[in-house]
């Protein structure tokens, strides 16, 4: 409720009196976070589940539950102003295929995939006519890092853009080789139609090749109306903001600090998805390893300052079981008002925050230990919970 009270309001109409600024001076003309988070209250059922902790809090003395609810609000674009940007090639060869290379780095989070969507879909294509080339700069040079959650804003756009410029040129010669006006030639479904002519997609690359169109192209984008002073710590350093809401469930053994995550609901705003199965997997995926961060992932150095927590058989990193027994994930459906990639929104760091709804649950399980503040600090470790109930219980 004090979260609550503190949030920006919602935008549905941008008046004078609406405006709202961020500390460092950006507006916060985007917000949907109240309408969220109503809605994963409902769907959540939250405050009948709190009740219901609390009684099961009062009738068992061993394994104590909690509950918390926190909302995520992410900025999206590198801070350092100049990496906002991305190049992407595009060739169409003669026989309707499509070969592009750009400045991502495919890491496992779909960004090829997503990429080639937008390449298929701006010349009318199914998927399988295109193809990616491993991120090479003899290709796309002086590539920004696939980072800070901006890899399909930028290369997607940047994929985009070359696309539309050999889909513009085959469209003139077209449009002329039938005396048809250019706007008339439609690119859909593996064809190319100018009017009541129709001719697969690869008939109309290889009579353009024949009459000397170029079918390659650059692509070059830059993310707009972002401005940002570093010295200062004002301006507008993110293109938009990306809005989540989580409630985690959780139960703690108070003799052991053992703990399991019952039961998580996830609403994440994405824009007009790119694909919504890739997006749910980031937002499952980043909230586990959001919980790890907080839970698990203790570093410890030695005496002499060396890293002993330096590989996975000595760091515990969260693995499947660490999953929630139950986990609802659902996309909100909110187009980015900002000209992004087909409205869509960036999901690769903002979910990893909704991990904090693991840790303030296990912080509301130790508190229902007794009348003390347990003081938990993260990561929050079955040692560090078991002595945070101590503390709840007796004080010390």
């Amino acid at each position: 409720t004090v979260r609550k009270r503190n949030y920006y309001k919602d935008v549905t109409a941008k008046t004078a009196q609406e405006i709202q600024t961020t500390p460092y001076g950006m507006e916060v003309a985007d917000c949907v976070i109240n309408s969220m988070t109503d809605a994963l209250v409902e769907q959540s059922d939250y405050f009948a589940r709190r009740q219901n902790i609390a009684k099961w809090n009062v009738e068992n003395a061993v394994l104590k539950k909690g509950i918390a609810l926190t909302p995520v609000k992410f900025g999206i674009s590198f801070t350092l102003t100049h990496l906002n940007q991305a190049g992407a090639l595009v060739h169409v060869y003669q026989d309707g295929t499509v070969r592009m290379n750009h400045g991502g780095t495919e890491m496992g989070q779909g960004l090829f995939q997503k990429v080639a969507q937008v390449a298929a879909s701006e010349l009318g294509l199914d998927m399988d006519w295109v193809k990616i080339t491993a991120t090479d700069t003899a290709k796309v040079p002086n590539t920004s890092a696939t980072a800070a959650s901006s890899g399909s804003d930028l290369n997607g756009m940047a994929v985009k853009l070359a696309c539309q410029e050999i889909r513009r040129r085959m469209a003139d010669f077209l449009g002329g080789y039938y005396q048809m006006d250019a706007n008339e030639v439609v690119f859909l479904s593996n064809e190319v139609r100018i009017g009541r002519h129709v001719l697969s997609f690869s008939q109309a690359a290889k009579i353009c090749y024949e009459n000397r169109i170029s079918l390659s192209s650059t692509g070059y984008y830059k993310t707009p109306d972002i401005t940002w002073d570093r010295i200062k710590g004002h301006g507008r350093p993110f293109y938009y903001f990306a809005y989540g809401v989580a409630v985690s469930e959780v139960v703690v053994d108070v003799l052991t600090g053992e703990n399991r995550i019952l039961r998580t609901d996830i609403i994440h705003d994405v824009g007009q998805s790119l694909n919504p199965a890739l997006d749910i997997g980031q937002i499952e995926g980043g909230f586990v390893q959001g919980a790890g961060w907080l839970t698990t992932e203790e570093l410890f150095w030695n005496d002499q300052g060396r890293l002993m927590t330096h590989a996975p058989s000595t760091y515990k990193i969260p693995v499947v079981s660490d999953r929630p027994a139950i986990f609802n994930v659902s996309l909100w459906n909110n187009e980015n008002r900002e000209a992004t990639i087909y409205r869509s929104k960036a999901v690769g760091e903002p979910p990893f925050m909704h991990g904090m709804s693991t840790f303030f649950a296990l912080c509301d399980a130790v508190a229902s230990c007794g009348a003390h503040y347990p003081m938990l600090d993260a990561p929050a470790t079955h040692e560090r919970l078991f002595w945070a109930c101590e503390r709840a219980a007796y004080g010390h």
